[in-house]
């Protein structure tokens, strides 16, 4: 339920691109900072190297560098002429271009911020020999390379490495001629190692500093869009919904909320409309209602009043004949005889017909008994053995108790539905009887193998005076009694049929409380009307 809220679907997907687009913007703003940081350290190595190459210039063009031979002034033992003394046999000792360079590069390594060297495939100095990334790179440099770089990633940090080549001029033959170098050579490579340590720490200082700015304002604008969103469309949204569920109560209340000129409302306006339409849809409709109501009723009290006319002229007309026929032959006992027998069964049948008029409408309270279910429909079946062909009961009772019911009523349902199984049936056949406790109450089914019913006409077989059976056959008021008095008991009944292959009528009534009762003289339990419903008045 909770992502089903609109709010909370606005917030979700918000949330989520911001925080796709803060992670992107932190990506990318990381990323340049690092390039900027390499770049400009790359950009300090060659101002370095340049500023070394300028200085071994300066020396090697004046010849080396003379110094007086003072403590920790040593000599080079590489050199044709290490030292010099002057007329009074002072001595001095000279520095060239590379013990110049390595003295210097010794001074940058105690600051810790950069070191560099000058180094050969070929050195003449072992302390000069090359590391496997200046080994590559001088080969890269004898093949034309302008410069090699890379960041080398170690326990203390990051490193950037750069190599220049150290290229063989005019200066440089007074010491290397003999070497056989020549003006244009690469003689080695300068190295310088920059370290980006400190740099790092700022790197991520910053990102840091960004990460919790980010998070900030990705909260920040989440509580924004949840208020706005919130405001200016949920709650509206909410009034809307809220005055929609009222309907159609509240068809002619107006809408309580400021409406903009925004789609919300647009929508509130449309809305408006909407219950304004629907007030006087609602108002037709009810005038329509009461006409068909008033039509329906004449309609049914037409059709009851032809079917009770009908039922009560067949046999009236025949008995009508038959005191016509009497009076023409007054002296014909034989026929007198036959016709009294017949007006005796026309008279029974409007006597039928009324009877069930009156169980159809009559408001009478229930008659509660404990009653032994399975032994009074063995009872009612008994009963109908006279109207058997060839047919046999099956019987599959399971209540195995009594219950409180209309034992009247009760019987009344089972006998018309089994009389209506007995006459579907043309010469033989067989019906199923069951019974059995259900959650809520009692079940009983009868299943027959007779003709059945068309499926047009099932939800016609509870209709008044509706019967598929010929004429004097029945009343087509026995099913109708049966809906009512099964409606009363606060029941059901359905029915399923198949044409050719039979019915079946299922009977499902609920089970009474439990309350102490005591039976009258009559037989009747009475007990506390405010907590069993001992009479309920009939439909």
């Amino acid at each position: 339920m909770l992502f089903r809220s609109l709010k909370t679907k606005f917030i979700t997907t918000s949330g989520l691109v911001l925080i796709l687009s803060f992670s992107i913007t932190f990506y990318w703003m990381s990323k340049f900072q690092d390039e900027l940081v390499v770049s400009q350290a790359r950009q300090q190595a060659r101002m370095l190297a340049q500023q070394v190459i300028l200085t071994r210039k300066w020396v090697a063009d004046h010849h080396g560098v003379f110094l007086e031979n003072q403590p920790g002034v040593t000599e080079n033992p590489f050199l044709e002429i290490p030292v010099i003394f002057d007329q009074s046999q002072k001595k001095y000792i000279k520095y060239n271009p590379a013990k110049v360079t390595r003295e210097l590069s010794e001074y940058a390594n105690n600051v810790d911020l950069w070191q560099y060297k000058v180094t050969s495939l070929n050195p003449v100095n072992p302390k000069n020999q090359p590391d496997e990334f200046e080994k590559k790179s001088l080969l890269e440099l004898e093949k034309g390379a302008d410069e090699i770089s890379a960041i080398i990633r170690h326990k203390k940090g990051r490193t950037l490495r750069l190599m220049l080549p150290v290229m063989t001029e005019e200066a440089c033959l007074e010491c290397h001629s003999r070497h056989g170098y020549k003006t244009g050579d690469v003689r080695g490579g300068l190295s310088l190692s920059i370290s980006l340590k400190q740099a790092d720490a700022l790197i991520s200082k910053n990102n840091r500093t960004l990460l919790t700015f980010s998070v900030g304002a990705i909260v920040l604008s989440i509580l924004v869009i949840y208020f706005l969103i919130d405001f200016f469309i949920v709650r509206k949204i909410k009034i809307i919904s809220n005055h929609m569920v009222r309907l159609p109560h509240a068809a002619n209340t107006p809408l309580k909320m400021q409406l903009g000129g925004d789609e919300i409302g647009e929508l509130s306006r449309k809305f408006q409309d909407l219950n304004r339409r629907l007030t006087e849809s609602q108002v037709e409709l009810e005038k329509t209602r009461e006409q068909i109501y008033q039509s329906e009723k004449l309609a049914a009290l037409g059709r009851f009043s032809a079917g009770i006319a009908h039922e009560i002229n067949n046999p009236l007309g025949g008995m009508l004949n038959c005191v016509k026929g009497m009076k023409e032959a007054p002296e014909d006992q034989e026929l007198r005889s036959r016709y009294i027998e017949l007006i005796e069964k026309g008279l029974k049948r409007i006597e039928l017909t009324l009877r069930q008029l009156l169980n159809l409408g009559r408001s009478e309270p229930l008659r509660l008994r404990e009653v032994d279910v399975d032994g009074l429909i063995r009872e009612c079946f008994a009963l109908m053995t006279y109207n058997l062909k060839r047919i046999t009961f099956e019987f599959d009772l399971n209540l195995n108790r009594v219950i409180v019911i209309d034992s009247e009523a009760l019987k009344q349902v089972i006998v018309n539905i089994g009389l209506n199984a007995i006459q579907s049936i043309p010469e033989s056949g067989r019906i199923v009887i069951k019974s059995g406790e259900t959650d809520s109450g009692i079940a009983i089914s009868i299943k027959d193998d007779g003709e059945g019913i068309e499926e047009d006409n099932i939800r016609k077989i509870f209709d008044p005076f509706y019967s598929t059976k010929g004429v004097n056959e029945g009343t087509g008021l026995g099913l109708s009694v049966t809906y009512a008095l099964v409606q009363q008991m606060e029941g059901r009944i359905d029915v399923s049929s198949t044409k050719n292959k039979g019915s079946s009528f299922s009977i499902q009534l609920p089970r009474r409380k439990n309350l102490p009762l005591s039976e009258n003289s009559n037989g009747l339990l009475s007990g506390d009307p405010k907590n069993d419903q001992d009479s309920i008045g009939r439909r």
